[in-house]
């Protein structure tokens, strides 16, 4: 599986939630025994996370993962382009990249 490429949006200071569904040869993903990371950075070489996003795997039979952050750490993002990814890890501890792309953080006006 080569990870997938998915570019977004997140509006600063908003609560920001996105289900995923993996699927394997047009069928869902089975998900048990998985767990997820996602992180988001200025580039990709940066070694000063901006966010980690909190990922749980929301549905294992159907291949839903659940990536989000709170409106108290989308506020604190500035306004820029970012870069993400998603891994899953299997409990035999394959680590596999799903998901990747850019963020667009856009400002906030209601405070």
């Amino acid at each position: 599986m080569s990870a997938g490429t998915y570019n977004f949006t997140i509006e600063q200071g908003t609560t920001f939630s996105r289900v995923l569904t993996l699927q394997e040869n047009g069928s869902a993903m089975n998900l048990t025994g998985y767990s997820v990371a996602s992180q988001m950075r200025s580039t990709h070489d940066s070694s000063s996370i901006v966010a980690t996003f909190t990922g749980t795997v929301s549905n294992a039979s159907s291949g839903q993962i659940t990536l989000s952050l709170s409106n108290s750490i989308t506020s604190g993002i500035d306004e820029a382009i970012y870069v993400y990814d998603v891994e899953i890890t299997s409990s035999a501890g394959t680590v596999t990249r799903i998901l990747e792309g850019n963020i667009t953080v856009t400002p906030e006006v209601t405070r």
